[in-house]
């Protein structure tokens, strides 16, 4: 499995985070963001989860002392919701089911956009 990745929006061919963690274990995930005390633009978190699901996509903001952007993913890579998350917020889950998350500046909600397709290179 990747460590790290680029996250380009294939529908736009415009890089997206030019480096994020790759988090593919619960404990991975669990953690995400937490106790850090910034996030560079260009950086962020993959959150990769293994069936599509609401609750199972949801994120927490516990001691994340900075928003962030989310963007949820489908199995295809598609955007199927997009939120700014602030900090110490007890929840945030998608619209609809979700497989994957990306977590990243505020600034790339400019990007990303319901119905695009993402994805990962190791480039």
């Amino acid at each position: 499995m990747l460590e790290w990745a680029r996250v380009y929006n294939e529908t736009t061919d415009q890089l997206i985070l030019e480096r994020a963690r790759v988090c593919g274990t619960f404990l991975t995930r669990l953690r995400g963001l937490t106790f850090r005390r910034h996030l560079a633009d260009s950086e962020g978190l993959i959150l990769l989860g293994g069936s599509e699901t609401r609750v199972g996509s949801a994120i927490h903001m516990f001691f994340v002392f900075f928003p962030i952007a989310v963007v949820w993913l489908d199995r295809e890579g598609r955007v199927i919701d997009r939120c700014l998350a602030k900090p110490f917020r007890p929840f945030y889950a998608p619209r609809r089911p979700a497989r994957d998350i990306i977590e990243g500046h505020p600034e790339i909600l400019d990007s990303v956009h319901d119905g695009d397709r993402l994805c990962l290179r190791s480039d």
